[in-house]
């Protein structure tokens, strides 16, 4: 099983450069994962290094695509009113870039994962109503290279 602390990192002459995360950077992304807002100070504190040292690391992470973003994780009672759904999607043989790059142009698609199986690729949705959904679902249909879709709405996070 592969490092999942190791980065694949492209040189100037575009061949791969393998970058290893040492043990603070890998301490930093574990408190990150567990609040993405902890300021700057605190990680250094937590983690025994001068604030510039961690806001130096977070935005090299953040350079080099290691971290990809910030984000929020909403309470049951404020997603109350939020259509989430997966769509799994099976791709014409050499449409995938073309549909990926379309997939990313719908707001709704939060999230868009390779896969292994039957289906090429799963795209999580999420709308404020099921007819947003139902629109979503069509625009992602009529993607010139989709040639089958499967969705399931989520119900509850258990």
């Amino acid at each position: 099983m592969g490092d999942i602390f190791a980065h694949n990192d492209k040189r100037i002459d575009g061949t791969a450069e393998r970058m290893r995360l040492d043990e603070t950077d890998q301490r930093l992304i574990e408190l990150l994962r567990g609040d993405s807002r902890l300021p700057a100070a605190t990680l250094a504190r937590i983690l025994g290094v001068a604030r510039g040292t961690v806001q130096n690391r977070i935005d090299r992470l953040v350079r080099e695509r290691i971290i990809r973003g910030f984000t929020l994780r909403l309470s049951a009672e404020a997603e109350a009113n939020i259509v989430r759904a997966v769509t799994a999607i099976e791709i014409r043989a050499g449409d995938t870039r073309a549909v990926v790059a379309a997939l990313k142009g719908i707001p709704a698609a939060v999230a868009i994962h390779s896969t292994n199986g039957r289906w090429d690729l799963v795209v999580d949705i999420s709308t404020t109503d099921l007819a947003s959904l139902d629109r979503v679902i069509s625009h992602i249909r009529e993607i010139p290279g989709v040639t089958h879709s499967e969705t399931s709405i989520l119900l509850k996070e258990l």
